[in-house]
């Protein structure tokens, strides 16, 4: 296990200064929610998502993000301070990106970029993503990154030097003090979701399955979202649908085909769960992880990446390049199952993180600001 990110000091005295306005992108994506001091004494007041066209009125859709859109700088220049970009940005090639800049620089307004994803876990193609972050990184004004090894790896290949600031709390608040439900046996989890690019589920799966059978009371359950299954979506994948089906048939896992789950259905979930196993060949960082954390399930993921540098959690021989490394998920998992840990997030510790990382956030623009 890696060492956690140390925030800074907490700047006492950000909320007596002015209020900032920042166009961020997006502001509804709950990771950037929670950068904001949970009482609003930090000062920084988010622009809302631009709604998408085609969405209704009543859809807290932000993607594509509208503010991207250079002509939307020009028309609401005046109505933010700072322009600061996380996410949405999968869309736009190099030359739409410094077209962005270019309407940032000729207003005057800072860009900010926070690398969450060094390699975008929703493409096959790393080029995309790579051409963009060439664009982007050189460009910002200010970087953030949420670990120490991103941060190391910004510099190596941009020389540029980012602010390293925590992943904030996913689940809310009351969610994370309250007690898990007592349970027999040992439940791992791998949720295949879509099958996303970055991930490799059935080498996983079929690890798992040979691990757990030698372990008295333990139980694999895998997750997939209906539309794999559904010859008409774009994730339709009817081999894996097979496979994952047959080992289910065979008593070797629990399979459960649904929609997406909403927030209610995903923190039930995690909280059943004694193991989440992240099948992932590639990535940076994770929302899931965190999660899981603040629920207190343990995590084992992969050694692509620097999910071990966000939080305590488990890691094994996973990537893209080598493939899986199913002795040391074996190892993982039984030492998981021998001895039971319990890493959680507490409520009050999570509400402090997140005023500092708010602080943070607020006397970077305001150095920006001047």
């Amino acid at each position: 296990m890696t060492d956690q990110v140390v925030l800074p000091p907490l700047c006492r005295n950000v909320a007596s200064r002015e209020s900032v306005r920042v166009a961020s992108v997006p502001a509804g994506h709950v990771y950037v929610r929670h950068c904001a001091d949970p009482q609003g004494a930090d000062g920084v007041v988010r622009l809302t998502d631009p709604r998408p066209n085609g969405a209704p009125s009543t859809s807290q859709r932000w993607w594509p993000p509208v503010m991207l859109d250079p002509a939307w700088v020009d028309a609401h220049h005046d109505e933010f301070d700072v322009f600061h970009l996380h996410f949405g940005f999968d869309a736009q090639g190099p030359a739409a990106l410094h077209r962005l800049v270019e309407a940032l620089r000729r207003h005057g307004k800072p860009l900010v970029y926070t690398v969450h994803d060094l390699r975008n876990p929703h493409q096959a193609d790393p080029g995309p993503h790579r051409d963009a972050l060439d664009v982007l990184v050189p460009a910002a004004d200010a970087l953030i990154t949420l670990t120490p090894g991103a941060a190391d790896e910004i510099a190596a290949r941009w020389n540029r030097t980012p602010t390293v600031l925590p992943h904030p709390h996913v689940v809310g608040a009351p969610l994370i003090d309250r007690p898990r439900a007592p349970r027999d046996g040992f439940r791992v989890g791998v949720h295949a979701k879509s099958l996303r690019p970055n991930m490799a589920v059935l080498p996983v799966v079929r690890a798992l399955a040979e691990s757990l059978t030698d372990l008295p009371d333990a139980e694999l359950a895998v997750n997939i979202h209906r539309e794999v299954g559904d010859p008409d979506a774009h994730a339709h994948d009817p081999s894996t649908m097979a496979a994952l089906e047959d080992l289910a048939g065979r008593g070797l896992l629990t399979l459960r085909v649904h929609d997406y789950f909403d927030d209610e259905q995903l923190w039930e979930y995690l909280g059943g769960l004694d193991l989440s196993v992240l099948p992932y060949t590639f990535g940076t960082h994770s929302g899931w992880l965190e999660a899981c954390h603040d629920l207190g399930t343990l995590v084992a993921a992969p050694d692509c990446g620097y999910y071990a540098q966000q939080r305590p959690c488990l890691s094994y021989g996973h990537s893209q390049r080598h493939g899986l490394d199913a002795d040391s998920l074996h190892e993982v998992v039984e030492w998981a199952y021998r001895t039971r840990p319990r890493w959680r997030a507490t409520a009050e510790g999570r509400a402090a993180e997140r005023t500092r990382i708010a602080a943070a956030h607020r006397q970077l623009y305001t150095e920006l600001l001047g």
